[in-house]
């Protein structure tokens, strides 16, 4: 059995992309979704993956279902923080509701789950923890303060815990991806995608293979040198 990776947010999209190329390398992968059963049952018969339900944003539930992934497949040392939601809207029309939403997701769940595995990487003497950012955590986005400020935090958060982690041979990156064909971009209206593909610079979507070849990078063994990085995968929309 090879090392036990944790998706969030791992059975559609650039998650699945990412567990699939996890599992392809000989790791152990579990991937976490939250809500929608029926793609999580289709991603397990398909991949062969353990998939798990459980709120990446609520602290308690984070602590206990790690635990009992670690109990039934082994110490989790590599952590890709992949869990990611919208709730679009200006300033003006945010609520609160949407705000606390977006930022427990997208930025609390990384707490959640890097408290519940940093203790282990570091008796171990070895962690690889990726968190995925955005281009929009960047460079901005109109109508998307909270979830701008979430990826933006994600980016900061990556930084702090690295130098934390460095000593114990824990590494700590983020990968930041533009616009990627998942379901939440082909939610965009074709006339606004239109106008967003010819703002990359190599004329295309990015697919979610490109993010996990990005990950499978950074979690290597011998990518030990590498921490506290930001790698940015945009079609050079954004060179930040």
């Amino acid at each position: 059995m090879g090392r036990v990776a944790l998706v969030t947010g791992g059975t559609r999209g650039i998650g699945e992309a990412i567990s699939v190329a996890l599992k392809d390398a000989g790791y152990t992968v579990v991937a976490n979704y939250g809500g929608n059963d029926d793609a999580a049952k289709a991603f397990t018969e398909r991949t062969g993956i353990i998939s798990k339900k459980f709120d990446v944003g609520n602290y308690e539930s984070v602590q206990a279902e790690i635990a009992a992934i670690e109990s039934e497949v082994g110490p989790v040392d590599i952590l890709i923080n992949n869990a990611g939601i919208t709730r679009d809207g200006t300033m003006a029309r945010m609520t609160p509701e949407r705000w606390n939403e977006v930022l427990q997701t997208n930025l609390s769940s990384c707490f959640n789950t890097s408290h519940a595995v940093i203790g282990g990487m570091r008796e171990r003497g070895f962690g690889r923890i990726v968190n995925i950012g955005s281009v929009n955590g960047q460079a901005g986005q109109y109508g998307q303060v909270n979830y701008a400020s979430a990826k933006s935090g994600i980016h900061g958060f990556t930084k702090a815990l690295a130098l934390e982690g460095a000593s114990k041979h824990i590494t700590v990156n983020a990968v930041a991806p533009g616009y990627v064909e998942t379901d939440m971009v082909r939610a965009v209206p074709q006339e606004v995608l239109k106008k967003i593909i010819k703002t990359i610079p190599v004329g295309r979507l990015g697919i979610p293979e490109d993010i996990a070849r990005a990950v499978m990078f950074l979690i290597a063994d011998d990518a030990d040198f590498i921490t506290g990085s930001t790698l940015s995968i945009n079609g050079g929309q954004h060179m930040y």
